[in-house]
């Protein structure tokens, strides 16, 4: 089967976010009028550079199996856009001075149109079973 072209679009944009991310972890600079990422997901302690890493790699995982139509690359692109849509939902309702409405509608944009090329991601089992 082939790929939808927003699976490639958005599969894509993750890897260049995880690039963005591996180049910001290094070269990061505390700036105490920004929000950081650690702050973003709930988790302030936690170093800022080490979340990004984690994050470029939880990214770069990510987009693999998205853009390889894995099953599992679907479950955990519609999982992580939900926590960071309601991650952004948040922080909008905490702070209305930052801009973080677009994180959102990208959020929902990407569930929907997700939701939307499912098949494409389940073709395959799908075949397996009428094989069986």
């Amino acid at each position: 089967m082939k790929r939808p072209l927003g699976v490639t679009i958005t599969g894509y944009f993750y890897l260049y976010g995880a690039f963005v991310l591996v180049l910001t972890a290094i070269f990061y600079q505390a700036d105490a009028n920004t929000i950081g990422i650690a702050d973003r997901f709930g988790i302030p302690a936690a170093p800022e550079r080490l979340v990004r890493i984690l994050l470029a790699i939880v990214s770069l995982v990510m987009a693999y199996g998205y853009l390889r139509l894995k099953t599992w690359g679907f479950w955990v692109m519609i999982a992580y856009s939900c926590l960071f849509g309601i991650i952004s939902s948040l922080l909008m309702i905490n702070d209305p001075q930052q801009p973080f409405i677009g994180n959102l509608l990208y959020s929902l944009t990407v569930i929907m149109y997700t939701i939307y090329v499912r098949k494409a991601f389940f073709k395959k089992r799908m075949s397996e079973q009428l094989i069986s």
